[in-house]
């Protein structure tokens, strides 16, 4: 098969013919249709993850259908639609027990612990506890999405943030997952205030629904705390830095709730969260780390009915060939990019 690989970390990026993988007890191999290209892709080729073992194929956002079927598999036949999370849980220990699965503690992740989907096929765990059905009337390339950077937001706001009509929502960092945010949160009725250094993001931001937009390389916590009257009620970390992680934080009126949902590798210098203030004003300060597979059909009955349309937050669609210039400029561009063609692509001529 045709995928993606880096052989070191920050190493050249580049298409290669590997073996297709085989499905494990109680897994199966996705022949994949779409797989979006994601910043978490970026840290696992930068070496920011202890799990990834060089040579390796990054993707873990991914929708396609199933094309072989492991022993003991009992729900999912071949050529059945899913997708699935990008934590694939166990389904037998105490976290999975108590449906907590994305807190899974022998959780795999494609892209990550194992071979991932930027590629013609993957393996993934535990099928009948990690995939989801893609309705017929969701195209694949929108369901991609779904498996890490809009379902994490839908979490992140809905569940986590507990996020109610009429509060103050600032979202820091417009990328794929901050958009989703921005998107969900007003669709839940929230007022959003969106935050990045990019125009193109605010821009993008403000289509889907920000009612404010401010420039991250400002005094962030002071014009949140302007447009909002005190602050938000809700402010997410949605890019996972320490500047935008302390910016979450002081960016919240008394009582208000940090959401921190992008990653902040240790690589990357550590964060300073402000506990002074956390203790003076009584604030949470909560993590979200994805969406379990039972926790998508809230989600995908939000899309039937129309209340959200994570189709908006796909910008690009792309040929794996241009993958590796995608991940390795992943950021520069609003919205999510998504492969949805994985054959060679001939030559003009």
């Amino acid at each position: 098969m045709r995928a993606l690989v880096f052989s070191s970390f920050g190493g050249p990026l580049s298409v290669q013919e590997v073996p297709v993988p085989e499905p494990a007890p109680g897994g199966v191999v996705v022949r994949v249709a779409a797989s979006g290209v994601c910043r978490s892709d970026w840290h696992a080729w930068q070496g920011h993850d202890p799990d990834v073992v060089l040579p390796h194929v990054p993707g873990h956002e991914l929708a396609g259908t199933v094309a072989a079927v492991g022993e003991g598999v009992r729900r999912w036949r071949p050529g059945d639609r899913v997708t699935v999370p990008f934590v694939n849980a166990c389904g037998r220990c105490p976290q999975c027990a108590a449906g907590e699965h994305q807190v899974c503690t022998r959780q795999t992740q494609p892209g990550f612990t194992h071979w991932g989907s930027l590629a013609e096929f993957v393996a993934l765990d535990a099928a009948d506890v990690n995939l989801v059905a893609v309705p017929e009337a969701l195209d694949l390339a929108t369901a991609a999405a779904l498996g890490c950077r809009y379902a994490t937001a839908f979490r992140a706001v809905a569940h986590v943030g507990r996020v109610r009509p009429g509060e103050w929502v600032a979202v820091h960092g417009c990328g794929g997952v901050g958009l989703s945010a921005v998107q969900i949160a007003a669709a839940a009725g929230a007022r959003v205030v969106a935050v990045d250094v990019a125009p193109g993001a605010l821009d993008l931001a403000r289509e889907l629904g920000a009612e404010h937009t401010v420039d991250g390389g400002g005094d962030v916590p002071a014009a949140v705390g302007e447009l909002t009257g005190g602050g938000a009620h809700v402010s997410l970390d949605a890019l996972g830095a320490p500047v935008t992680c302390a910016n979450s934080v002081r960016s919240l009126r008394p009582r208000g709730r940090h959401v921190q949902v992008g990653l902040l590798p240790p690589e990357q210098g550590r964060a300073e969260v402000p506990m002074e203030r956390v203790i003076a004003l009584e604030l949470q300060v909560l993590g979200s780390h994805g969406m379990a597979a039972h926790a998508y059909p809230e989600l995908l009955g939000l899309i039937a009915a129309g209340r959200l349309d994570p189709h908006r937050l796909v910008t690009r669609e792309l040929p794996l060939d241009d993958a590796p210039a995608a991940l390795a400029q992943v950021g520069r561009q609003p919205g999510i990019a998504v492969v949805t063609s994985f054959s060679r692509v001939s030559p003009a001529g």
